[in-house]
């Protein structure tokens, strides 16, 4: 008696083939949609435009001597952090894209001077460069020692080197400045001073400096120069401090904006510089390009002529992986050098290594007398494994190399890093999608072409 009720295991396979074959789809589909945002956005215009490194792009490498010889030893570091980050910002407020800055200490065991290294890519005039950086002013506060009052500079009007006491209070603290009218007393309301705000620690440091030296003069100092040395008149706790001096209002506006932009913690001065032009970086981009583009083909050639169906599978999971990839180097963004796109093809081999064991795995499940696409989920589910362990190394030592090297391997870490992740996303899922949704068995087209393809013995 026939109830009209389907066949309920064949309903079920009959769903999931339609499941699994709208994920391939869909899959498609979105890497449709990310290869045409990499091509449309391929543009120096876009905001999405890949970023090079200095390397690729050209421009200026810099390279500065800090200054540590006033600080405490367990301060240099400190300051030299502090240094970077000032700059980084300076450099920044000029819109240069991708800048690195960094310090590092000379020497064979680390034990040399202290230098500050800036690269500026795009930038290759010079001049322009260290335009950039700039006369970046150093504050510092220093008390009038008794005595030396009216003897504070020298017959030539520098500082007198007798007069003063280091009191430890600098621009390092400063979290802002701005321009105001009047310093308060008896000046006059039109007088532009500029106010400078302490963090907590310069605030406590100045509060300590003030409430101990009520009448004696402080003396404050501008990249070496003394521009005002006020009397003290009474305890300040509150982190905020008036430099006034012969300021036009342009000019105190220039130095508020300059402090704001970084008041030095450590003075440097320029060691040397170097030009990369844009044609080098241009034949560099050019070679590692066409390195890829050879790469992928003749991964793709092997892959097809050795494995048919699966090489063909694994052809489009890897060009699905590199859509993946350009755009995610588009969207972070991820700053290009010639090491990052070593690191990249680097991955891509990777990716492909993990096709090869897959389909070596389903070789041998079909040799065991499986049909296809049992040996397929199990191919998969056996190769898992080995991918995991592997790639788990690889993401390993990516992230050692980029925590503690340097800015040129960092970016090679970053790249494989990621494309480790990736690959391993193409390699299991995209590719075992696709090799699924094919409904490949023995009867069919696709299934004759598979078996032919060396994998069932």
């Amino acid at each position: 008696m026939t109830t009209g009720l389907r066949d309920g295991p064949k309903s079920d396979k009959v769903d999931l083939m339609f499941a699994i074959r709208y994920s391939a789809v869909v899959v498609l589909i979105i890497a449709g949609i990310l290869g045409f945002f990499v091509y449309t956005t391929n543009t120096p215009q876009s905001r999405f435009a890949f970023k090079l490194g200095l390397d690729l792009e050209g421009g200026t490498h810099l390279v500065y001597n800090a200054d540590t010889s006033k600080l405490a030893p367990a301060d240099i570091q400190d300051s030299l952090n502090a240094l970077q980050t000032v700059i980084e910002r300076r450099v920044n407020a000029f819109g240069v894209g991708e800048p690195v800055v960094q310090t590092e200490q000379g020497g064979a065991l680390g034990q040399g001077a202290y230098r500050l290294i800036v690269e500026l890519p795009g930038i290759t005039d010079v001049n322009k460069a260290i335009a950039l950086i700039g006369q970046t002013p150093t504050l510092e506060f220093k008390l009038v020692n008794k005595g030396f009052e009216n003897n504070l500079t020298n017959a030539t009007g520098t500082p007198n080197p007798l007069a003063f006491t280091d009191t430890g209070l600098s621009g390092k603290y400063l979290t802002g400045a701005s321009l105001q009218f009047g310093g308060g007393g008896n000046a006059i309301q039109t007088t532009p001073v500029v106010q400078v705000t302490f963090n907590g620690e310069g605030a406590k440091l100045f509060g300590d400096i003030t409430t101990q030296n009520v009448g004696s003069q402080l003396a404050i100092f501008l990249d070496g120069n003394l521009i005002s040395a006020p009397v003290i008149q009474t305890s300040i706790t509150d982190g905020k401090a008036i430099i006034s001096g012969s300021f036009t209002a342009a000019s105190a506006k220039e130095l508020a904006t300059n402090l704001n932009l970084g008041a030095l913690p450590v003075p440097i001065q320029l060691e040397s510089t170097q030009t990369i032009g844009a044609t080098l970086g241009a034949e560099a981009t050019h070679a590692g390009l066409m390195a890829g583009i050879i790469g992928f083909l003749a991964v793709a050639v092997f892959m097809l002529l050795w494995y048919r169906l699966p090489g063909l599978v694994s052809v489009v999971s890897l060009g699905i992986y590199v859509a993946i990839m350009l755009a995610l180097f588009k969207l972070v963004p991820v700053v290009l050098t010639a090491a990052g796109i070593a690191g990249f093809i680097l991955s891509v081999g990777l990716a492909v290594d993990a096709n090869i064991l897959i389909s070596e795995r389903i070789k041998e499940e079909l040799a065991a007398g499986k049909k296809a696409e049992p040996a397929i989920r199990e191919g998969f589910a056996r190769a898992w494994l080995a991918i995991r362990d592997s790639n788990i190394a690889h993401i390993i030592a990516a992230v050692i190399l980029f925590w503690f090297s340097t800015s040129l391997i960092k970016g090679f870490a970053l790249v494989f890093g990621l494309g480790v992740v990736v690959s391993m996303l193409s390699a299991i899922t995209i590719s075992r999608t696709f090799l699924l949704a094919l409904g490949v068995n023995a009867e069919s087209g696709v299934g004759r072409f598979f078996m032919r393809s060396g994998l069932r013995k």
